[in-house]
């Protein structure tokens, strides 16, 4: 993968594309947000934080102003704009191409059913990035990063979309089983979600005793669904799904949650993007999309998830300035 289009240049995108273009890759970046791509347009995509500060000039269109196609789209929208954005894409997917989501959530399946899943690719990223304002990017902390074909299989495509991305993290790995990783971090991030109904960091939040029964039961109602589906989530980052399940040794999932910790104190972004989006944009979260579909799927394979639905139901009342951020909200999911 020598050129490509990253679709939405924010945190995820803005991160992963840099560091692309940085190494000498093709890359041309496309963001909704005029004075993102005005910004760098004017002086290129800054990234700052602990693990590299640099300056890269890209390419960079608003979806308007883009014109031509690609052999290899990254997506990385936030996850409710994943099919207005696969829909606006699709006339710059080449013939042959394929997309990759570069998300957080379940997301491979809304693009197989418009792109086909003959040119969906999944990927599974959960390093740590903050959008800062226009042209300039946070790169906090390091995380596993999974690429693998939606079927299974191990193909050429899915090994050169991994050796590029080596150019990013060294650490970079193909799988066999993409729907493994993307369901732990489903389990994991309904853990953050909870987080988000406070203004405490995610390490103080998942460090606090009095709530890890709460975020046990949360994983538990994930992990069931993707059992349900026939999927064997995956470990990674200090998250064990293993730990998590009604047959676990005791003290499994605290020793889980301490390691989950200790890996975002690693981290110099303290705060989950879900409490960005809340707290600092005051605007909606991806909650329908990563847990609100979780529940769907829940009903049609007849796995209880009524936690999980509170946890929607109390964000989007953040969201509505219905609830505050505080301890006492993620009391009340209790």
């Amino acid at each position: 993968m020598t050129r490509c289009l990253v679709w939405g240049a924010g945190a995820i995108g803005g991160t992963l594309g840099a560091h692309l273009a940085r190494a000498g890759h093709d890359v041309t970046l496309v963001d909704a947000a005029d004075e993102h791509v005005a910004a760098v347009h004017r002086v290129g995509l800054a990234i700052e934080g602990p693990i590299a500060s640099f300056t890269v000039r890209v390419r960079a269109f608003t979806p308007d102003t883009l014109a031509g196609e690609w052999d290899t789209i990254v997506l990385a929208t936030k996850a409710h704009h994943t099919e207005a954005a696969t829909q606006a894409l699709l006339p710059h997917l080449a013939p042959g191409g394929c997309v990759i989501s570069a998300q957080n959530g379940l997301n491979e399946l809304a693009i197989a059913s418009i792109v086909g899943p003959a040119r969906t690719v999944g990927a599974f990223v959960n390093f740590g990035a903050d959008y800062l304002q226009p042209g300039v990017i946070h790169y906090g902390g390091r995380g596993a990063v999974v690429i693998g074909e939606i079927d299974g299989t191990i193909t050429p495509r899915a090994n050169a979309i991994r050796d590029a991305w080596l150019d990013f993290d060294t650490q970079a790995i193909v799988s066999r089983n993409i729907w493994g990783y993307l369901w732990g971090k489903e389990a994991y991030g309904a853990m953050l979600f909870a987080t988000a109904l406070t203004n405490e960091s995610i390490a103080d939040a998942l460090a606090m005793r009095q709530f890890r029964g709460l975020y046990v039961a949360l994983a538990r109602e994930i992990l069931a669904v993707a059992d349900a589906r026939g999927v064997t989530p995956e470990a990674f980052d200090g998250f064990d799904p293993a730990a998590y399940g009604p047959r676990a040794p005791d003290g499994a999932a605290s020793r889980s949650l301490d390691a989950l910790v200790a890996h975002n104190r690693r981290s110099a972004k303290s705060h989950s993007g879900i409490w960005r989006d809340l707290a600092v944009r005051k605007r909606r979260t991806e909650v329908d999309a990563q847990l609100g579909i979780v529940v769907s799927l829940g009903r049609e394979a007849g796995v209880a998830t009524p936690l999980t639905a509170r946890l929607v139901e109390l964000i989007h009342d953040i969201e509505n300035g219905v609830r505050p951020l505080s301890l006492d909200t993620l009391d009340a999911l209790t």
